[in-house]
């Protein structure tokens, strides 16, 4: 996991992409559930909010977390119960579908993103590897546990 997040944190030096990506990062994987979410179900998930397309993209985002460190997975799956719980009270509060407010975010948390990596004077990691997009919510889980004194 620390080869990971060192990778992951060569690309981001610069203070301001530091304080944007606290902001961007949570609000865009927040965004990515809400968009999972509102994907109809099919009748055979029956009468439950909390079987969803969401819900059950989930357990790949648990594997791959647990794999690279067990203890960074208990922050994680916190976050992860976090954007549900923001779903599931959105949907029961708000007339404007989730979708809706979903693309909204994940258009704003990427467009501060990208100039963030402006202000840095570097591309984003994914561009270089996928697995980045699951890596940038963990660097930011990582200064938590850090700041905690939690190992992972």
């Amino acid at each position: 996991m620390q080869d990971w997040l060192d990778a992951y944190g060569e690309s981001h030096q610069n203070p301001l992409n530091k304080r944007i990506h606290w902001f961007a990062v949570p609000a865009i994987f927040l965004s990515v559930v809400g968009l999972l979410w509102s994907i109809p179900t099919p009748e055979f998930f029956g009468n439950y909010a909390w079987l969803n397309f969401a819900t059950i993209a989930m357990l790949p985002v648990f594997i791959f977390y647990i794999r690279l460190s067990p203890t960074l997975t208990i922050g994680m799956m916190v976050y992860v119960i976090a954007c549900l719980a923001i779903c599931w009270l959105y949907v029961q509060n708000f007339t404007t579908p989730l979708w809706q407010a979903s693309i909204a975010i994940f258009v704003l948390g990427w467009v501060m993103q990208f100039y963030g990596h402006k202000v840095e004077g570097k591309k984003p990691s994914f561009f270089e590897d996928i697995q980045f997009l699951m890596i940038g919510p963990a660097w930011l889980m990582s200064f938590i546990y850090d700041r905690f004194g939690i190992k992972y």
